[in-house]
C-alpha cells in the first residue's frame, strides 16, 4: 500500500531507523481514507447519493486527497527501500519487483471484498518506478511526473469531444456498474462472484477514464524525489521552500475549487460536447484533489516542527504502520455492516451517523495501533508482506520487551 516496512533496513530482521513524520502523514491519509469509505458506505452511497452538509464537508477536505498522500508516501518508501539497498551495495530491484507481486496477491484477495480496493492498484503501478528510478536527473523526473499530473488523456478527450469525435463523447464507462445491485441485496457469494468478474470493470475504467492511473505515477515520482533531496529526513533545509509552496498551493486550491463549479458552468456554456465538458470538469476537480493534497501535506509537516503539534499528530504514526492491516481490517468489519448480505445499513444510517461511527472507529485504531507496536514489530498483514518478500519465516515479530 505504502511500503509499511519501507523505511526500514533492506535485510530481512531489522526495522531500522524510521521518519515518523512520514509514518504520521500515511496514518493520516489511512484515516481520511476510511471516513471517506464510511461516508460513502463502501460505495452503497453512490446507488442513491444524496448529499448534504455531512457528506460534502467530508468529500470537500479528503475525498481524493487522502489517497493522493498515500500515492505520495508510497513514491517515498521506495526510495527510502532502494537506496538503504544501495548503500548496502545490494541490487534490491528484483526484490522490490517480488515485493509488488505480493502485494498484489494481497490486493486481489482485499478486492474479493471490496471491490474499491487500492492495494491492487498501487502495485501494478509500482512496477514503473523500477524503470523510472533509473533516470539520475531529478530535474528530468519531475517534468515527467508533471507531464502525468496534468491529465494527459483526459487533453486529448477535450479536444477530440470538441472536435466531435463519437469515441470521446460517448457516456462514461464507469457510468453503468451492473454490481451494485449484487452489493445492495446479494449474498455474500454473489458479492466475491461479482468482484471475481464484472464487478471489476467500472473499477478500472473510471481510474483510466479519470486520468488516475497518470496521477499516480506522477505521484509516485514525487515521492521519489523528495526522498532523494531529503525531504522529509532534513525538513530543516526546506523551511522557506515549503512556505513559498504553502502560498502557492492554498489560492491556487481555492481557484481550482472555483474552477469546479463555476469555471465548469461557463465551459459548459461553450457547448463544445458532453465529452470536452466531462474532461474539463475531471482535470478541475483532480487538479483541486492534488492541490488540496499539498496544502494538508504541507500544514502538516510544519505542524509537525512545532513541538506541541507534534504532540498531538504523533498518535497517527503508529497507525502509519500498519495501513495493510487496518485497510483490510476495515473492510472486514464494516463491509457486512453496509452491504446486504449482513446488516444492509448503508440507507438506514444517515451521513451524521456514519460520521460519529467512522470518527470513533478512528479513535480506536489509532489507540489499538499503539498498543499493539509496544508490542509486536509488525502489523500481522505487514509481518506476512515481509516474510513473503524474503521468502523467509525467520522474521522478529513480537518484541522481546515492550518498547
Amino acid at each position: 500500500m505504502s511500503g509499511t516496512d519501507g523505511q526500514g533496513a533492506s535485510t530481512p530482521g531489522g526495522a531500522g531507523a524510521r521518519l515518523e513524520v512520514v509514518d504520521m502523514l500515511r496514518g493520516f491519509a489511512l484515516a481520511g481514507l476510511f471516513l471517506v469509505h464510511m461516508i460513502a458506505s463502501y460505495e452503497l452511497y453512490w446507488n442513491a447519493p444524496t448529499g448534504g452538509p455531512v457528506v460534502d464537508t467530508v468529500f470537500l477536505l479528503l475525498l481524493g486527497k487522502s489517497f493522493s498522500l498515500l500515492a505520495l508516501c508510497f513514491g517515498f518508501s521506495f526510495f527510502i527501500l532502494m537506496d538503504n539497498a544501495e548503500r548496502r551495495g545490494v541490487d534490491f530491484t528484483a526484490r522490490f519487483a517480488w515485493r509488488l507481486t505480493v502485494l498484489f496477491a494481497i490486493g486481489t484477495l482485499h478486492s474479493l471484498v471490496f471491490r474499491g480496493d487500492i492495494i491492487q492498484l498501487l502495485a501494478a503501478m509500482g512496477f514503473a518506478l523500477l524503470a523510472l528510478n533509473r533516470i539520475r536527473d531529478n530535474r528530468l523526473l519531475l517534468w515527467i511526473a508533471l507531464f502525468c499530473l496534468i491529465g494527459p488523456t483526459l487533453w486529448i478527450q477535450m479536444a477530440a469531444g470538441a472536435g466531435g469525435y463519437d469515441w470521446a463523447n460517448r457516456p462514461a464507462g464507469y457510468g453503468h456498474d451492473p454490481a451494485m445491485p449484487i452489493y445492495v441485496r446479494g449474498s455474500f457469494l454473489d458479492v466475491l462472484s461479482a468482484n471475481l468478474t464484472y464487478g471489476q470493470a467500472p473499477k478500472w475504467a473510471f481510474l483510466w477514464e479519470s486520468g488516475r492511473l497518470f496521477v499516480i505515477l506522477g505521484l509516485y515520482i514525487v515521492g521519489l524525489v523528495l526522498g532523494r533531496i531529503g525531504f522529509f529526513s532534513r525538513p530543516e533545509a526546506f523551511v522557506r521552500g515549503r512556505r513559498i509552496a504553502l502560498a502557492i498551493a492554498v489560492p491556487l486550491t481555492v481557484l481550482l475549487w472555483w474552477a469546479k463549479s463555476e469555471g465548469y458552468n461557463r465551459f459548459w456554456a461553450l457547448r463544445l460536447g458532453t465529452g470536452a465538458d466531462r474532461a474539463f470538469a475531471t482535470i478541475a476537480n483532480m487538479w483541486f484533489e492534488l492541490a488540496a493534497m499539498a496544502v494538508w501535506a504541507l500544514v502538516l509537516i510544519a505542524a509537525w516542527q512545532w513541538r506541541p503539534a507534534q504532540r498531538l499528530l504523533q498518535v497517527f504514526a503508529p497507525a502509519g504502520r500498519l495501513t495493510l492491516t487496518y485497510y483490510f481490517g476495515q473492510s472486514l468489519v464494516f463491509i457486512p455492516v453496509f452491504y446486504g448480505f449482513g446488516l444492509g445499513l448503508w440507507d438506514d444510517w444517515s451521513a451524521g451517523t456514519r460520521l460519529m461511527v467512522a470518527l470513533l472507529g478512528v479513535a480506536a485504531q489509532l489507540a489499538f495501533a499503539a498498543w499493539w507496536l509496544n508490542r509486536f514489530r509488525y502489523g500481522p498483514i505487514e509481518w506476512l508482506w515481509r516474510a513473503a518478500t524474503y521468502t523467509t519465516w525467520n522474521i522478529p515479530f513480537r518484541r522481546r520487551t515492550p518498547a
